[in-house]
């Protein structure tokens, strides 16, 4: 079961305004290996990588207001982390927030990442040296993610978080290629804005065992805080490379994470959540046919009134009667550019749209990405939705 740390970063949001998100809906082609599986076009894959650094890098499309930047699951090809830090370090703006998954890697080059940024990982470090007193493990595979925090100083932060329950392809007879499982989660708390964030990796999103569930320790943690500070969870960022994204273990999980149906539950009941999805283009060997990639979505508590669209780039619904308001995207390759709500109370107004799509990427044939028209994604004007009425 995981345990939740708090680690205090500088990162300075803005004050009572709305943060906003890019969630990079991208493509994973992932092949089995003698270490669990790997990105089968490394090339290809930091190419698209590196060219959403160089868009964010240019403010295109009023990026330069982008405070998160989401990838999915296993999409980094793991050579790269350090290409990938120079290009936070000079095509980010100062406090801005990435998270990113990195493709399987074995436990001895974990161990080394966490003992190169052990200022920031230092419970992590220890948990996984406590388990290699048990046995021989360097050699099985890690499934795990950076959150790379860029303060206001432009000091880089960079947080390792460890899966914690494996799908069916990364479960084996064979100890030594079964997944390690990650047990420290960071709680990032944002200092002087206080905005607290925290990322997890797909099925540690509903992960549970006979004694307690993963989702459970976050909603205890985050009531404590609040009671002892008034503070929350603000957001939650699941990123995925999930062929069924919209299974039941899902909305159940949601619904009981929103539902406050046993007790109130003040430190998630403003809790944004981003579920960031492989696109459908994604392949993942010995799971062809196994369902549907994509259909990111951004989910928020049912005071906030999000209108009910259904557009070609996505719609928004309750999924199925839920307690929520969730934006949901479609499957194709699409970065989302969009702001995340404030608090209910700080602006209750019927009226309002919490949350608004700034701009919707295409990738082109040249590796460009470009806006999509507006007019294919636009939400109903103010006076049709009155004239309708």
């Amino acid at each position: 079961m995981l345990h939740i740390v708090e680690k205090d970063i500088e990162v300075a949001f803005p004050q009572g305004h709305h943060l906003h998100a890019l969630l990079c809906q991208i493509p994973n082609r992932i092949e089995r290996s003698d270490r669990g599986f790997r990105i089968a076009d490394p090339d290809q894959q930091w190419a698209r990588i590196e060219s959403i650094f160089e868009l964010v890098g240019t403010g295109s499309g009023n990026l330069k207001k982008l405070h998160f930047l989401l990838f999915p699951e296993s999409s980094l090809p793991a050579d790269r982390i350090d290409d990938l830090l120079r290009l936070a370090e000079t095509k980010l703006h100062p406090n801005t927030v990435t998270i990113i998954g990195v493709e399987h890697i074995r436990l001895a080059d974990y161990l080394r990442l966490l003992e190169r940024f052990q200022a920031d990982n230092e419970e992590a470090l220890a948990s996984v040296r406590t388990d290699q007193e048990a046995g021989e493990i360097e050699q099985i595979p890690v499934n795990c993610c950076l959150i790379i925090c860029k303060e206001e100083s432009g000091r880089l932060r960079i947080f390792l978080e460890a899966k914690s329950h494996p799908f069916v392809g990364e479960e084996n007879l064979d100890p030594f290629h079964d997944l390690y499982r990650g047990k420290v989660f960071p709680l990032l708390r944002c200092h002087p804005t206080c905005y607290n964030f925290m990322a997890l990796i797909c099925l540690d999103y509903i992960y549970r065992d006979l004694y307690r569930s993963n989702i459970s320790n976050i909603i205890d943690h985050a009531n404590r805080l609040f009671h002892e500070t008034r503070q929350r969870l603000d957001l939650l960022a699941v990123i995925q490379c999930n062929p069924k994204p919209e299974h039941a273990a899902f909305r159940d999980v949601i619904n009981g994470f929103y539902g406050e149906y046993l007790e109130y539950t003040p430190g998630v009941r403003d809790t944004i959540t981003l579920f960031c999805n492989a696109s459908g283009e994604t392949a993942c060997e010995g799971l062809e046919r196994a369902g549907s990639f994509g259909h990111s979505s951004a989910v928020i508590q049912k005071r906030h009134k999000l209108e009910k669209v259904d557009l070609p780039e996505f719609s928004s619904d309750d999924f199925g009667g839920l307690p929520i308001c969730r934006l949901r995207f479609g499957q194709d390759s699409r970065l989302f550019f969009f702001n995340l709500p404030v608090f209910h109370e700080l602006d209750p107004r019927t009226t309002r749209a919490p949350l608004k799509i700034h701009s919707i990427f295409q990738q082109l044939a040249d590796d460009r990405w470009t806006r999509i028209e507006s007019d294919a994604f636009s939400w109903p004007s103010t006076e049709s939705r009155a004239g309708s009425n």
